[in-house]
């Protein structure tokens, strides 16, 4: 997979196929970037399961914040890092190790985050990998929603678009 450019049916597969997310960095802070795309995706049917070692046991939008991936009860098909790009690393070899367990397909990391040898380790053991990506703006962009969120989506029409995955 080429990681500097992504087909729209590639994210757009893997944003229809993903029902719940584990999102590694999630923030309790109303004014961080995590907690806005967070609560963007929740909006948008997704379950969002934050983990975020620094407030274990509380909860951030309605759901319990876990430690890391494996302490995290059930299935999750996204991993989401929001943490930089060195600690992309250990997030992606826990994803790894869990990914039969949990039901991990993705291993996602957001806007500024490239860690081009885990994404090499987690292509190898079968997942699939976006960098330096979004969701919250990926989701937006490929379901033509205009820039209320702050972002150009060149769309000017109120149409939406019909993509096709594959």
């Amino acid at each position: 997979m080429n990681h500097d450019s992504y087909p729209d049916g590639y994210i757009l597969g893997i944003l229809q196929r993903t029902r719940t997310i584990a999102m590694v960095g999630a923030s309790p802070k109303w004014n961080r970037p995590s907690f806005f795309a967070m609560k963007y995706l929740q909006e948008k049917g997704y379950r969002v399961i934050p983990v975020n070692p620094g407030v274990a046991g509380q909860e951030i939008l309605g759901e319990t914040v876990y430690a890391d991936l494996a302490s995290i009860p059930g299935r999750y098909e996204m991993v989401d890092v929001f943490r930089n790009s060195a600690a992309a690393g250990p997030v992606a070899d826990e994803a790894i190790r869990l990914k039969d367990e949990k039901g991990i397909r993705t291993l996602w990391m957001q806007l500024g985050v490239r860690n081009d040898e885990a994404a090499a380790r987690a292509e190898a053991a079968g997942l699939e990998v976006v960098m330096d990506r979004c969701p919250k703006i990926e989701f937006g962009r490929l379901h033509s929603e205009l820039s209320w969120a702050g972002f150009d989506s060149k769309v000017i029409t109120a149409k939406r678009r019909r993509l096709r995955v594959g």
